[in-house]
């Protein structure tokens, strides 16, 4: 008899993890074999319980889901990585397919679909929901590069220029100038404004 497929679930919800559990723990070929609630407890938990699939949801504390599957990438490159979300943000799914995953998925497809997408990514495709592939394709890349993305996410809790300077170990001028080019390419007025853009299109 061939062995489950072993699944790890990552989701900080507790609801909507048991539920998922629930769900795919109906499907003959699949066993929940391991859950967390943060991000970075993702690595140690697929190292423990000899995953196949890791599904993780995108916004963890500890660690976002984009980020664990690229640890999981460098980490476990044999795992097959399907990123969920509630969220249906074009810039995540870049940001997903660029960490790794093997699928992107919106959180209410239904459960069907959600083990097709699992049986489908073990059988070596990239699986991606359409109607984000289609408004990913429409946006653009990201304009935004990782030392901007960085101090725009910094700035998102309202922290001066100097704060941002010591918390980034950047001169206070190279802050102005990361701020001021980021306003400058999201066509905003304000840094409050580039981090609400960013963040509404996934680049954050």
């Amino acid at each position: 008899m061939t062995r489950p497929t072993r699944l790890l679930l990552a989701e900080d919800q507790s609801m909507v993890r048991e539920a998922l559990a629930a769900l795919l723990g109906l499907e003959p070929d699949f066993e929940v074999a391991a859950q967390v609630a943060r991000g970075d407890e993702v690595l140690a938990a697929a190292r423990e319980h000899a995953v196949d699939v890791a599904l993780l949801d995108i916004e963890m504390p500890g660690m976002t889901g984009i980020e664990a599957a690229a640890e999981l990438q460098r980490e476990l490159p044999d795992l097959k990585v399907v990123v969920l979300t509630t969220f249906g943000r074009p810039g995540y799914l870049r940001r997903a397919m660029e960490s790794g995953a093997d699928a992107f998925l919106v959180k209410d497809a239904p459960a069907a679909q959600l083990a097709d997408a699992v049986r489908r990514v073990l059988a070596g495709e990239r699986v991606i929901d359409p109607t984000l592939a289609a408004a990913a394709l429409a946006e653009g890349a990201n304009p935004l590069t990782d030392r901007e993305r960085d101090v725009l996410r910094a700035a998102a809790n309202g922290a001066t220029n100097a704060e941002l300077a010591a918390e980034l170990h950047l001169s206070q001028g190279t802050v102005r100038n990361y701020l001021s080019t980021a306003i400058q390419k999201l066509t905003v007025r304000n840094r409050a404004e580039a981090v609400r853009v960013a963040r509404e299109k996934g680049w954050l």
